[in-house]
């Protein structure tokens, strides 16, 4: 008998457990907005590499990416990968909706984590056309597009076209969706793509960021040879990094990085002629990568770990900039910068405040949009 009442109070403990929790989840979706807290579930696709699912869209507009609803017609598009998303960052702080506030115009958000050139033109001659849009702006980050448009080229035969020479299949899944990964890990994924409760109470700002402060200052323990910190307390930075591998998406004496090159070129090239056809205003951001903005304190500095990657991927970054910013320039494609601005406010914290995240935080968007906003000011209205 005691076995049975045991049992019982169990199964009302957990039904009332659960209850509490689904009360609570249907509360936080009533006050918060989902798109600031959940992951966006992907499912395959033949063209794109993935697409949002249909349950992501739930948290997120029809078309699943980050905005409140798709418009019948938008102002601005702003199309590229989670640095246009806005990874580590609210909705309302991304550097698109910044922007769109500062022009005083309607911005829509076609960012998708792990999204690249030939997404970015897909996803404009399609969807974005239809928005009847003045103005369309691409982000480019410096740090994976190049190598993103070869995987994507190479990994998948409706691309086959841009392809300028022969190759093994590249793997263009970036997105980790293994279904042999184990159970926890599977529910972890599956509850961040699903739960608000959840995320707040694992990921919530407090715990995240002193867990985040941690890795900062440990990152070279805790990812040996991969990552490394910089602390520089007078002006109150500390930032962590991880070189190693963004070298090998910049190394200018790779062939897959400078057939991804050609290929976002070519890419960016088709677009602009296709907006003049259209009467649509082209523009791009290009994204700096993280250890350039602090590269006055980090290249040269014997003090600070993986040293010699650094000063190499430096060398490396700025002659892809160069070489990016040349073919802008000869095809009268107009570009912001936002490297300067960035470099100035190197102080204030603009980066997610985590070692396993590389990602700007709501101070470093804002500094993007503004350099943006500049740069569109000079455009023709």
């Amino acid at each position: 008998m005691k076995i049975r009442k045991y049992f019982t109070n169990f199964c009302v403990l957990l039904l009332s457990v659960g209850f509490s929790l689904l009360l609570a989840e249907f509360a936080a979706r009533r006050v918060l907005n989902p798109s600031d807290y959940l992951g966006v579930g992907l499912v395959s696709d033949e063209v794109l590499g993935a697409v949002p699912s249909k349950t992501a869209k739930a948290g997120f507009d029809d078309w699943g990416f980050r905005n409140r609803e798709v418009p019948k017609t938008a102002e601005i598009v702003a199309v590229g990968d989670s640095h246009t998303f806005g990874n580590t960052a609210r909705m309302d702080e991304s550097w698109p909706y910044v922007f769109g506030q500062l022009t005083g115009k309607p911005v829509y958000n076609m960012g998708m984590g792990g999204y690249g050139p030939n997404q970015y033109f897909y996803l404009s001659t399609t969807k974005a056309l239809s928005l009847k849009p003045r103005t369309i702006v691409w982000g480019l980050y410096m740090g994976d597009d190049f190598e993103n448009a070869y995987t994507i080229t190479y990994g998948l035969d409706h691309w086959a076209y841009l392809r300028g020479h022969a190759a093994e299949k590249a793997d263009f899944n970036i997105w980790e969706q293994h279904p042999s990964a184990g159970w926890f890990k599977n529910a972890r994924v599956w509850l961040s793509e699903h739960s608000i409760i959840y995320q707040l109470l694992f990921h919530g700002a407090w715990g995240g960021r002193v867990q985040g402060e941690m890795q900062i200052k440990n990152a070279a323990q805790l990812y040996p040879g991969e990552a490394t910190s910089l602390s520089v307390p007078e002006k109150h930075i500390l930032e962590a990094f991880r070189p190693k591998s963004m070298l090998v998406r910049l190394d200018q004496q790779s062939p897959p990085v400078l057939e991804g090159m050609r290929i976002t070129f070519e890419l960016l090239k088709q677009m602009n002629d296709l907006c003049r056809q259209n009467h649509i205003q082209f523009m791009v951001v290009v994204v700096p990568i993280k250890e350039e903005v602090f590269s006055e304190y980090l290249e040269h500095n014997s003090k600070v770990p993986m040293n010699e990657v650094l000063d190499s991927l430096m060398v490396n970054d700025r002659l892809a900039r160069q070489k990016t910013f040349k073919f802008l320039t000869d095809a009268g494609i107009p570009y912001a910068d936002p490297l300067p601005a960035l470099k100035n406010a190197a102080d204030r914290e603009l980066y997610a405040r985590t070692a396993a995240d590389m990602h700007p935080g709501k101070n470093g968007y804002k500094v993007i949009a503004e350099s943006a906003f500049e740069a569109y000011k000079k455009l023709p209205q």
